[in-house]
């Protein structure tokens, strides 16, 4: 969604801004391009479930996977409607979803208010925070060849950290590791979030390819990845220990480290087959 007084020449989630540079000895003001942060706020059946802090871009992509990697639904269809409502302090996404799902998220002491760069402030509740996913599904396996092809054409599809320097990114590549799908945000686990709800509007299975992050591979961003099906995650920074024990419980290849002629595979490393030699 792009608000009505956004300028179509800037890239999606970025706004224009004076700024003052000092270069060569001297102070030049110039206009910079610059990544939009406002406070989004989720709200279920009437009722305010989270506020988030993120890019104000592919809203209805973020609510949809919000919503099911968390798991106020358990399935998109669950997801009946999405109104997105623009106010002067933020964004409003009001989601109608089944009464006893509302119901069960009432019961929750789970009420995110969450920062960018953190995808789990506002829990409460060990056992809220500390889900466990169903397994994940077959994967036809992640060659080396793929990978590397995958993480050159990378930043090519990030028009908004192009511009501006500030956005987390999280694509969607086929088994021969052609990037199908990105999505930006200032927060990573927002970008994994929009990601995963246009792999659901678009019919995109996540059996078929691996999904490839930008950031570090954090708890709730293997969490998030698990909870759609994916089967192979691959970060260009590194897990953390609970990332890696959730990873292996769901069955989630995780990658860490991810750069072209290398990586380091932490779990069910048998998908990942490293010759150079291969060809996907």
């Amino acid at each position: 969604m792009r608000p009505d007084n956004h300028s179509a020449t800037l890239p999606y989630g970025a706004v224009q801004r004076t700024v003052v540079r000092w270069r060569d000895g001297q102070l030049e003001q110039q206009e910079d391009i610059i990544a939009e942060e406002v406070p989004v706020a989720i709200v279920c059946n009437g009722e305010r479930f989270a506020v988030m802090m993120a890019t104000p871009a592919d809203l209805e992509d973020f609510a949809l996977g919000f919503a099911l990697s968390e798991g106020v639904i358990a399935d998109p269809a669950e997801l009946t409607q999405v109104q997105v409502r623009s106010h002067l302090e933020g964004v409003e996404l009001e989601l109608s979803i089944p009464p006893a799902r509302a119901a069960a998220l009432a019961q929750r002491t789970r009420r995110l208010e969450g920062r960018s760069g953190c995808g789990i402030c506002g829990s409460r509740d060990l056992n809220d925070l500390l889900r466990l996913p169903p397994p994940v599904g077959a994967s036809p396996g992640l060659s080396a060849v793929a990978l590397d092809r995958a993480l050159t054409a990378l930043a090519s599809h990030q028009h908004l950290a192009a511009a501006t320097g500030a956005t987390h990114a999280a694509a969607w590549a086929n088994p021969a590791g052609g990037i199908q799908l990105l999505r930006e945000d200032v927060g990573r686990h927002n970008a994994l979030d929009k990601l995963i709800g246009a792999m659901l509007r678009e019919q995109i299975r996540p059996d078929a390819g691996f999904a490839l992050i930008t950031s570090r591979a954090s708890y709730e961003m293997a969490l998030k990845a698990a909870s759609a099906g994916i089967a192979i995650l691959a970060a260009i920074s590194a897990p953390t220990a609970l990332a890696i024990a959730l990873a292996d419980s769901v069955g989630l290849t995780l990658i860490g480290f991810a750069r072209p002629g290398g990586c380091a595979v932490y779990t069910h490393a048998g998908r990942y087959a490293g010759d150079p030699g291969e060809r996907p």
